[in-house]
């Protein structure tokens, strides 16, 4: 996908990887760029920096990603790339079971991960089937081709994430509907940097095992990725041999896994 003279809407927008995708984006030549989240004043401070606009947006609501859809197709016609790139992290708990999180966490991600996706697809579907092109860019994560060592919640739901981008790829290929999902490790984001020490520490020590990337090197990876139109954009490269590891020998897999879950303090007398 050629960037230039495209609407394109990337959601959570305000910080992390949002806000270096529409940084980034903005180098491409696109026609507006707009920017959404919850945060408004956030949104606002990014779309000065590139000449976009700025909405408030809960993406759980889906009658709300809707009316958003409707009103930048009304003012720019169309919406070529729609980013749902909005995330959260909250890891396992105490004791650190794969069952810890309660049931509120589980729904948020549900909702946030997945959900948000099926909302911007019901969304913007209309419009690019009219037209006959459309592309969806959804982040997701490493952690939804491999697993993320402390969050069983996070990891579930970006296995959905990528289970419905595929479905989405499948379904609407051969009507002009291109689909991409961004699947990195560890990004220099509060989110990362927020998890702090003890078993929380070593959640993110598993998910930085092959270093820790920039926001800004996580989007120039998403627009090689949109140009050469590939549905899995790795910025960890190191993701693809894992995942291939991972199809051949799945039981092996699972034994490495446990032992880095080890290595990173979560140990069988961690309890």
């Amino acid at each position: 996908m050629n960037l230039a003279s495209k609407v394109i809407v990337v959601t959570g927008g305000a910080s992390g990887i949002g806000r270096a995708l529409c940084e980034r984006f903005a180098e491409e030549g696109p026609e507006k760029i707009v920017v959404t989240d919850l945060d408004h004043g956030g949104a606002s401070k990014v779309a000065d920096t590139v000449c976009g606009d700025a909405f408030a947006l809960d993406v759980r609501d889906g009658d709300a990603i809707r009316s958003f859809v409707e009103q930048v197709e009304a003012r720019y016609g169309r919406v070529d790339l729609f980013c749902s790139n909005a995330g959260i992290l909250s890891l396992d708990g105490e004791p650190w079971w794969a069952t810890s999180a309660p049931d509120s966490t589980w729904q948020a991600m549900w909702e946030i991960h997945v959900m948000a996706h099926v909302h911007a697809a019901r969304a913007c579907l209309p419009g690019m089937l009219a037209r006959g092109e459309g592309y969806f860019l959804n982040t997701a994560s490493a952690a939804g081709l491999l697993n993320q060592i402390g969050d069983a919640a996070y990891s579930t739901t970006k296995h959905a994430a990528i289970g419905f981008a595929e479905a989405l790829a499948i379904t609407h290929g051969d009507d002009g509907i291109k689909v991409s999902v961004l699947c990195p490790q560890a990004v220099a984001t509060g989110m990362v940097e927020n998890l702090g020490g003890g078993a929380r520490a070593g959640a993110g020590e598993a998910a930085s095992v092959d270093g820790v990337l920039s926001a800004a090197d996580v989007a120039s990876a998403a627009v090689a990725g949109l140009a050469e139109e590939r549905f899995l954009i790795l910025p960890h490269p190191e993701v693809e041999s894992y995942r291939q590891a991972k199809a051949r020998d799945y039981d092996r897999w699972l034994g490495g896994m446990r032992k880095l879950r080890r290595k990173v303090g979560f140990g069988k007398d961690f309890h």
